[in-house]
Protein backbone atom coordinates (compact mmCIF):
# COMPACT_ATOMS: atom_id res chain seq x y z
CA UNK A 1 0.00 0.00 0.00
CA UNK A 2 1.40 3.51 -0.69
CA UNK A 3 2.37 5.47 2.12
CA UNK A 4 1.04 9.37 1.92
CA UNK A 5 3.70 11.10 3.70
CA UNK A 6 3.50 14.55 5.52
CA UNK A 7 6.40 16.17 7.47
CA UNK A 8 4.31 18.40 9.83
CA UNK A 9 5.58 20.25 12.79
CA UNK A 10 4.13 19.16 16.71
CA UNK A 11 3.23 22.23 19.41
CA UNK A 12 3.95 19.55 22.09
CA UNK A 13 5.37 16.11 22.32
CA UNK A 14 5.51 15.03 25.98
CA UNK A 15 1.84 14.76 26.36
CA UNK A 16 -0.03 13.96 29.65
CA UNK A 17 -1.65 10.28 29.70
CA UNK A 18 -5.10 9.07 30.66
CA UNK A 19 -3.27 5.12 30.37
CA UNK A 20 -2.52 3.14 33.16
CA UNK A 21 1.18 2.63 34.22
CA UNK A 22 2.19 6.11 32.16
CA UNK A 23 2.43 9.45 33.08
CA UNK A 24 3.11 11.14 29.92
CA UNK A 25 3.31 9.66 26.44
CA UNK A 26 5.15 10.57 23.04
CA UNK A 27 4.04 9.83 19.78
CA UNK A 28 6.73 11.26 17.62
CA UNK A 29 4.71 9.72 14.54
CA UNK A 30 0.47 10.02 13.95
CA UNK A 31 -0.84 7.10 12.16
CA UNK A 32 0.82 3.40 11.53
CA UNK A 33 2.11 1.68 8.53
CA UNK A 34 1.35 -1.76 10.13
CA UNK A 35 -2.45 -0.96 9.40
CA UNK A 36 -3.94 -4.04 11.92
CA UNK A 37 -7.24 -4.87 11.43
CA UNK A 38 -8.26 -4.44 15.33
CA UNK A 39 -6.10 -1.03 15.91
CA UNK A 40 -8.05 1.27 18.42
CA UNK A 41 -5.93 4.14 16.92
CA UNK A 42 -7.15 3.75 13.70
CA UNK A 43 -10.34 4.92 15.27
CA UNK A 44 -8.85 7.87 17.04
CA UNK A 45 -6.81 9.14 14.20
CA UNK A 46 -9.46 9.35 11.56
CA UNK A 47 -10.32 12.54 13.07
CA UNK A 48 -7.31 14.17 11.01
CA UNK A 49 -7.82 12.03 8.03
CA UNK A 50 -11.27 11.11 7.63
CA UNK A 51 -10.88 9.91 4.02
CA UNK A 52 -7.54 8.13 4.30
CA UNK A 53 -7.15 4.18 5.57
CA UNK A 54 -5.40 3.31 8.26
CA UNK A 55 -2.06 2.42 7.09
CA UNK A 56 -1.74 3.89 4.41
CA UNK A 57 -1.08 7.81 5.80
CA UNK A 58 1.76 8.99 8.05
CA UNK A 59 2.62 11.96 9.74
CA UNK A 60 6.44 12.86 10.77
CA UNK A 61 6.57 14.90 13.82
CA UNK A 62 9.62 16.71 12.73
CA UNK A 63 10.59 18.65 15.37
CA UNK A 64 10.06 15.84 17.85
CA UNK A 65 13.06 15.72 19.34
CA UNK A 66 14.32 19.61 19.38
CA UNK A 67 10.95 19.77 21.17
CA UNK A 68 11.20 17.21 23.43
CA UNK A 69 14.68 19.33 24.93
CA UNK A 70 12.59 21.68 25.70
CA UNK A 71 9.78 20.41 27.64
CA UNK A 72 11.75 18.36 29.73
CA UNK A 73 14.07 21.80 30.42
CA UNK A 74 10.70 23.56 31.63
CA UNK A 75 9.62 20.57 33.28
CA UNK A 76 13.07 20.48 35.30
CA UNK A 77 12.76 24.15 36.10
CA UNK A 78 9.22 23.83 37.55
CA UNK A 79 9.87 20.82 39.57
CA UNK A 80 13.72 20.63 40.41
CA UNK A 81 13.78 17.36 39.48
CA UNK A 82 14.91 14.80 36.53
CA UNK A 83 11.71 12.29 37.42
CA UNK A 84 8.40 13.68 36.49
CA UNK A 85 6.92 9.99 35.98
CA UNK A 86 6.56 7.07 33.62
CA UNK A 87 7.09 7.89 30.24
CA UNK A 88 5.41 5.30 26.99
CA UNK A 89 6.19 5.53 23.63
CA UNK A 90 3.83 5.24 21.73
CA UNK A 91 0.14 5.48 22.57
CA UNK A 92 -1.40 5.93 19.17
CA UNK A 93 1.28 4.70 16.86
CA UNK A 94 4.18 2.41 16.74
CA UNK A 95 7.62 4.27 17.70
CA UNK A 96 9.31 1.86 14.92
CA UNK A 97 7.05 2.43 11.98
CA UNK A 98 9.12 1.70 8.53
CA UNK A 99 9.82 5.20 8.42
CA UNK A 100 11.40 5.75 11.64
CA UNK A 101 14.95 4.15 9.84
CA UNK A 102 14.87 7.30 7.82
CA UNK A 103 13.84 10.05 10.32
CA UNK A 104 15.52 7.93 13.55
CA UNK A 105 12.67 10.49 15.73
CA UNK A 106 12.20 7.80 18.14
CA UNK A 107 15.61 6.90 18.47
CA UNK A 108 16.80 10.79 18.79
CA UNK A 109 13.81 11.39 21.72
CA UNK A 110 15.42 8.10 23.36
CA UNK A 111 18.97 10.44 22.79
CA UNK A 112 17.35 13.17 24.46
CA UNK A 113 15.86 11.22 27.59
CA UNK A 114 19.43 9.88 27.80
CA UNK A 115 21.15 13.19 27.32
CA UNK A 116 18.86 14.96 30.02
CA UNK A 117 19.86 11.91 32.12
CA UNK A 118 16.05 11.38 33.18
CA UNK A 119 15.35 9.03 36.48
CA UNK A 120 11.94 7.97 35.61
CA UNK A 121 10.66 4.86 33.94
CA UNK A 122 10.38 4.59 30.48
CA UNK A 123 8.51 2.55 28.48
CA UNK A 124 8.79 1.56 24.86
CA UNK A 125 6.15 -0.88 22.94
CA UNK A 126 6.61 -1.72 19.77
CA UNK A 127 5.71 -4.80 17.09
CA UNK A 128 9.12 -3.83 15.31
CA UNK A 129 12.50 -5.23 15.68
CA UNK A 130 13.99 -2.26 14.46
CA UNK A 131 14.16 -1.27 17.90
CA UNK A 132 17.33 -3.72 17.88
CA UNK A 133 19.18 -1.06 16.14
CA UNK A 134 18.90 1.35 19.30
CA UNK A 135 20.35 -1.22 21.55
CA UNK A 136 23.34 1.33 22.56
CA UNK A 137 20.80 4.45 23.53
CA UNK A 138 18.78 1.81 25.59
CA UNK A 139 21.96 0.92 27.68
CA UNK A 140 22.43 4.44 28.36
CA UNK A 141 18.54 4.93 29.74
CA UNK A 142 18.65 4.42 33.81
CA UNK A 143 14.59 2.70 33.85
CA UNK A 144 13.52 1.52 30.41
CA UNK A 145 11.77 -1.19 29.70
CA UNK A 146 10.93 -2.63 26.06
CA UNK A 147 8.44 -4.50 25.33
CA UNK A 148 6.57 -6.19 22.02
CA UNK A 149 2.92 -6.30 21.03
CA UNK A 150 2.33 -10.36 20.70
CA UNK A 151 -0.81 -11.82 20.01
CA UNK A 152 -0.19 -15.12 18.49
CA UNK A 153 2.95 -18.14 17.47
CA UNK A 154 1.73 -18.46 14.12
CA UNK A 155 3.03 -16.03 11.79
CA UNK A 156 0.31 -16.71 9.23
CA UNK A 157 -2.19 -15.03 12.05
CA UNK A 158 -0.32 -11.98 12.22
CA UNK A 159 0.16 -11.17 9.08
CA UNK A 160 -3.82 -12.04 8.84
CA UNK A 161 -4.86 -9.47 11.28
CA UNK A 162 -1.40 -7.36 11.57
CA UNK A 163 -1.28 -6.80 7.93
CA UNK A 164 2.14 -5.06 7.28
CA UNK A 165 3.47 -5.58 10.71
CA UNK A 166 7.03 -7.50 11.42
CA UNK A 167 6.13 -11.20 12.41
CA UNK A 168 5.35 -12.52 15.45
CA UNK A 169 8.57 -14.82 15.20
CA UNK A 170 10.69 -12.32 14.49
CA UNK A 171 9.43 -10.29 17.43
CA UNK A 172 10.15 -13.26 19.52
CA UNK A 173 13.79 -12.87 18.39
CA UNK A 174 13.91 -9.67 18.97
CA UNK A 175 12.58 -9.66 22.16
CA UNK A 176 15.52 -12.40 23.24
CA UNK A 177 18.01 -10.22 21.54
CA UNK A 178 17.20 -7.33 24.13
CA UNK A 179 17.24 -9.66 27.03
CA UNK A 180 20.73 -10.98 26.25
CA UNK A 181 21.97 -7.45 26.29
CA UNK A 182 20.51 -7.13 29.43
CA UNK A 183 17.08 -5.10 28.83
CA UNK A 184 14.52 -5.26 30.57
CA UNK A 185 11.03 -6.58 28.62
CA UNK A 186 7.77 -7.06 28.53
CA UNK A 187 4.96 -8.49 26.15
CA UNK A 188 2.01 -6.89 25.18
CA UNK A 189 -1.05 -9.95 24.25
CA UNK A 190 -4.02 -7.69 23.28
CA UNK A 191 -6.31 -7.71 21.85
CA UNK A 192 -6.59 -11.37 22.97
CA UNK A 193 -7.40 -12.64 19.63
CA UNK A 194 -10.94 -15.17 19.51
CA UNK A 195 -10.52 -18.29 17.42
CA UNK A 196 -7.02 -17.60 17.13
CA UNK A 197 -5.74 -17.30 21.04
CA UNK A 198 -8.23 -17.27 23.35
CA UNK A 199 -7.90 -20.95 23.94
CA UNK A 200 -6.35 -22.13 27.24
CA UNK A 201 -3.69 -24.34 25.58
CA UNK A 202 -3.03 -21.57 22.95
CA UNK A 203 -2.14 -19.01 25.79
CA UNK A 204 -0.24 -21.39 27.85
CA UNK A 205 2.04 -21.88 24.33
CA UNK A 206 2.24 -18.18 24.25
CA UNK A 207 3.30 -17.69 27.66
CA UNK A 208 5.93 -20.75 27.67
CA UNK A 209 7.40 -19.07 24.80
CA UNK A 210 7.69 -15.55 26.15
CA UNK A 211 9.04 -16.72 29.54
CA UNK A 212 11.46 -18.73 27.43
CA UNK A 213 12.98 -15.58 26.03
CA UNK A 214 13.57 -13.92 29.18
CA UNK A 215 10.36 -11.89 29.76
CA UNK A 216 9.36 -10.54 32.86
CA UNK A 217 6.01 -8.80 32.60
CA UNK A 218 3.31 -9.66 30.34
CA UNK A 219 -0.21 -7.19 29.76
CA UNK A 220 -3.34 -8.75 28.78
CA UNK A 221 -6.31 -6.92 26.86
CA UNK A 222 -9.69 -7.65 25.54
CA UNK A 223 -10.58 -6.75 22.06
CA UNK A 224 -12.09 -3.55 21.67
CA UNK A 225 -14.89 -3.40 18.79
CA UNK A 226 -16.13 0.13 19.04
CA UNK A 227 -18.61 1.22 16.14
CA UNK A 228 -15.67 2.17 13.98
CA UNK A 229 -12.91 -0.43 14.79
CA UNK A 230 -16.06 -3.38 14.39
CA UNK A 231 -17.19 -2.06 11.16
CA UNK A 232 -13.12 -2.10 9.45
CA UNK A 233 -12.73 -5.56 10.78
CA UNK A 234 -15.79 -6.88 9.69
CA UNK A 235 -15.54 -5.60 6.17
CA UNK A 236 -12.16 -6.81 6.29
CA UNK A 237 -13.23 -10.56 7.52
CA UNK A 238 -16.58 -10.68 4.86
CA UNK A 239 -13.39 -10.11 2.16
CA UNK A 240 -11.06 -12.88 3.53
CA UNK A 241 -13.08 -15.52 5.91
CA UNK A 242 -16.37 -14.35 7.31
CA UNK A 243 -16.52 -17.67 9.26
CA UNK A 244 -14.30 -16.14 11.74
CA UNK A 245 -17.43 -13.13 12.47
CA UNK A 246 -19.55 -15.06 15.18
CA UNK A 247 -15.83 -15.66 17.06
CA UNK A 248 -15.32 -11.75 17.50
CA UNK A 249 -19.20 -11.40 18.15
CA UNK A 250 -18.52 -13.25 21.29
CA UNK A 251 -16.60 -10.93 22.33
CA UNK A 252 -18.81 -8.61 22.97
CA UNK A 253 -20.10 -10.84 25.44
CA UNK A 254 -19.50 -10.38 29.04
CA UNK A 255 -19.90 -14.03 29.73
CA UNK A 256 -17.42 -14.56 27.22
CA UNK A 257 -15.02 -12.23 28.83
CA UNK A 258 -15.41 -13.40 32.36
CA UNK A 259 -14.63 -16.99 31.13
CA UNK A 260 -11.48 -15.58 29.46
CA UNK A 261 -10.41 -13.88 32.30
CA UNK A 262 -10.73 -17.50 34.68
CA UNK A 263 -8.42 -19.04 31.38
CA UNK A 264 -6.24 -16.97 31.86
CA UNK A 265 -5.60 -16.34 35.14
CA UNK A 266 -5.58 -20.30 35.21
CA UNK A 267 -2.61 -20.56 32.47
CA UNK A 268 -0.42 -17.57 34.39
CA UNK A 269 -0.53 -19.55 38.30
CA UNK A 270 2.88 -20.79 39.32
CA UNK A 271 4.62 -18.24 36.73
CA UNK A 272 7.29 -16.10 37.66
CA UNK A 273 5.76 -13.57 34.99
CA UNK A 274 4.31 -10.70 36.36
CA UNK A 275 0.51 -9.84 35.01
CA UNK A 276 0.58 -6.10 34.86
CA UNK A 277 -2.88 -4.91 36.79
CA UNK A 278 -3.52 -8.42 38.00
CA UNK A 279 -6.09 -8.32 35.71
CA UNK A 280 -7.36 -8.03 31.82
CA UNK A 281 -8.00 -4.51 30.64
CA UNK A 282 -10.91 -3.90 28.60
CA UNK A 283 -10.99 -0.56 27.59
CA UNK A 284 -14.88 0.03 25.80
Amino acid sequence: MPVKLNLVEAKSILVKSGLPASDWVINAYNGCMFGCMYCYAASMARWKHPHDEWGSYLDVKKNAPELLHVELGKLFNRFKAKNFGSIFLSSVTDPYVGFEAKYRLTRRCLEVLADFEYEGKISIQTKSPLVIRDLDVLKRLKNVTVGFTVTTLDDKVSQFLEVSAPKSSERIKALQKLHDNGVSTYAFIGPILPYFTAIEHKIEELLDKLQEVGVLEVWFEHINLNGFIKSRLYEYLQQEDSQLIPYFDRTLDQTYRDELDQIIHRCMKGRSLKMSCNKVLFHK
